[in-house]
């Protein structure tokens, strides 16, 4: 497999891979939720990622079981777009867990109606409305149906996204519009019809995934790396337009997450997981392994909650230290 980090083809991914395995037939097991607890990861599948790492299993399942069940967000309305699978899919999961009613949208309808129908299984409250951000017409109408259905809107994670992983002599310009129609202009159109229901309520809190690639680009992320870097931007700029009204904004820069979109299909568990070991190292230099889609939902419900009440305008790296640095390494012999 050949890995190029940070252009694959969702945003919360960041990979760009080519195997000679994908036409293999996925061996992967799915398990249905059997509790609300399960909705926030669950400290034995972590626990099997951590194993997976070569990461001590406590030290990543510890933290998914320690959330009080219907805590933070009992009662609150959480928006999401692109939560039809990996990082969307985890954070409306880890959201209903903890008592909000979880209204997302996507494209592929029945990866949706299958999420909608894992949270209610085990007692949470999710409604998935089929929606492109690319249509501004059609995010309007999402935005205001979950407004409507549970009474305010509290909480938004921006989260839809596309990749672009070519170089600038090789992409059309077709290509690099749709990067930039979903990454950005996506993320504009959300706040855009989100703001109004927020500034009703006079608060709401508002999280826009970027991506690490905004700081650390690749020779073929240029569109990519051009669209999460607008998100910046458009955070910066509406927090300091609705701070003075209660709403607070901030980017999200996940790093790269084991998601269906960074995993080709039909690589068998024990191949995959042998892959990642090797990979962490290589490309993360501090934590030495990609990220788990729940802790990165975890990371959004720590900025979504009332613990940063100070916090807006910021972008909050959350990639296991890759735009921490590189480590050097010497030339061998004299």
């Amino acid at each position: 497999m050949n890995v190029n980090a940070h252009t694959n083809v969702k945003a919360d991914a960041d990979m760009n891979m080519n195997t000679s395995t994908a036409t293999r037939t996925a061996t992967n097991s799915k398990s249905a939720d059997t509790g609300r607890r399960s909705l926030l990861g669950g400290a034995a599948a972590l626990g099997l990622a951590g194993a997976a790492f070569g990461t001590p299993a406590h030290a990543v399942g510890a933290q998914a079981g320690s959330r009080t069940e219907g805590g933070r967000f009992r009662g609150k309305s959480v928006l999401i777009t692109g939560a039809t699978s990996g990082i969307g899919r985890a954070a409306a999961k880890a959201f209903a867990g903890e008592g909000a009613h979880v209204g997302f949208c996507g494209r592929r309808a029945e990866l949706g109606r299958q999420v909608e129908r894992e949270i209610r299984d085990a007692g949470g409250e999710a409604t998935y409305i089929q929606a492109d951000v690319r249509e501004a017409s059609q995010v309007r109408s999402f935005v205001d149906r979950v407004a409507s259905r549970y009474g305010s809107l509290d909480v938004a994670f921006n989260n839809a996204g596309i990749g672009g992983g070519k170089l600038p002599h090789e992409m059309s310009v077709e290509e690099w519009d749709d990067v930039q129609a979903t990454n950005a202009r996506g993320v504009f159109l959300a706040i855009k019809y989100e703001i109004p229901h927020m500034l009703r309520a006079q608060r709401g809190v508002i999280i826009c995934t970027s991506s690490s690639a905004a700081e650390q680009a690749r020779s073929n992320g240029a569109a990519y790396t051009a669209s999460k870097r607008a998100v910046q931007g458009i955070v910066k700029s509406a927090a300091l337009a609705y701070g003075p009204k209660g709403i607070r904004l901030n980017a999200l820069l996940p790093g790269t997450t084991d998601t269906p979109f960074v995993r080709p299909p039909g690589i068998p568990d024990a191949e995959w997981a042998k892959y990642k070991r090797a990979w962490g190292p290589l490309n993360v230099d501090g934590l030495e392994r990609m990220a788990e889609p729940e802790e990165i939902a975890r990371a959004v419900l720590g900025l979504a909650c009332d613990d940063f009440p100070y916090m807006t305008g910021a972008s909050v790296a959350v990639d296991g230290g890759s735009t921490a640095g590189r480590k050097i390494i010497q030339p061998s012999g004299g």
